[in-house]
């Protein structure tokens, strides 16, 4: 807890002023980096669900979170930032109101939050949560509520994730993968995912002309990796082809190539070289 000077009220108005101030402070911090413009900004819950799916969710009860897992909201984005720290000067009265309690030992009612993978939104109790950063805690009392999504939420720090997460999970039904294949397909451009979607369906497409039949969806994901894909990024690794990309990104950079040469009937040194940069 902050240095106390024995007035209670005087602290809770200084522990407030220092909040904002440290507010203001990142800001310009980040400005001064040239840092993306959501590096401060809490995520909003509503669309890192519809970024990965909601199918569905259970109450956990009460439990003891760590603060640091608490990145977002479910409707009070622009109250806080990503620290929880007040973006203005008119949460004052009530955020030094909760705060002074606090610094009196009163009991605070635990927050209610939702839990997507291993994060946290609060839907009650952003000012605790602020005056609890502010007052130097590591974990507070929460009501969780699990919300299970179509595909994890791992790698998401800022809201400009949430695009390829998105991306990702559209994918991921036109071409449902399961198991090892399913985490093979990774891209860091979410554009990739719409073009390795068109690829895979373009080759079920010659697949079933070949065999003269219908393939559903599951049915085409699963022939194209274990026929297609696995086979040609083993020799792409035996080429020391995929370097520090992902198997995905250096699958579609190969097929780009092999697209190529489809029009244009050449497969000389300037096409390799073109290969091996890619």
């Amino acid at each position: 807890m902050p240095a106390d000077t024995g007035f209670p009220s005087a602290d809770a108005e200084n522990d407030f002023l220092r909040a904002r101030r440290g507010q203001v402070l990142s800001r310009l911090a980040a400005w001064l980096r040239r840092e993306p413009d959501d590096v401060n900004i809490m995520l909003p819950f509503d669309e890192v669900v519809d970024a990965l799916g909601r199918s569905g969710e259970r109450r956990l009860g009460l439990q003891v979170i760590r603060l640091d897992s608490i990145v977002g909201s479910m409707d009070r984005t622009h109250d806080f930032d990503r620290r929880f720290r007040p973006t203005s000067g008119r949460l004052r009265e009530r955020w030094q109101r909760l705060a002074l309690a606090q610094r009196r030992g009163e009991p605070i009612p635990p927050i209610e939050v939702y839990r997507v993978g291993d994060m946290h939104f609060v839907s009650d109790g952003h000012h605790r949560v602020s005056v609890a950063h502010a007052l130097g805690q590591d974990t507070i009392e929460a009501y969780v509520t699990q919300v299970q999504t179509k595909i994890s939420a791992n790698g998401i720090r800022f809201r400009g994730d949430l695009i390829v997460k998105n991306d990702r999970r559209l994918f991921l039904e036109r071409v449902p993968l399961s198991g090892p294949a399913r985490a093979a397909m990774v891209l860091s451009d979410p554009w990739a995912y719409t073009i390795l979607s068109e690829t895979v369906e373009a080759w079920g497409f010659r697949l079933m002309q070949d065999e003269c039949r219908f393939l559903n969806r599951a049915e085409v994901a699963a022939r194209f990796y274990t026929e297609e894909f696995e086979p040609v990024v083993g020799m792409l690794r035996q080429a020391g082809l995929v370097g520090n990309r992902t198997e995905a990104e250096a699958y579609l950079a190969v097929s780009e190539q092999r697209y190529r040469l489809m029009r244009t009937h050449r497969w000389d040194d300037e096409v390799i070289e073109t290969l091996r940069t890619r």
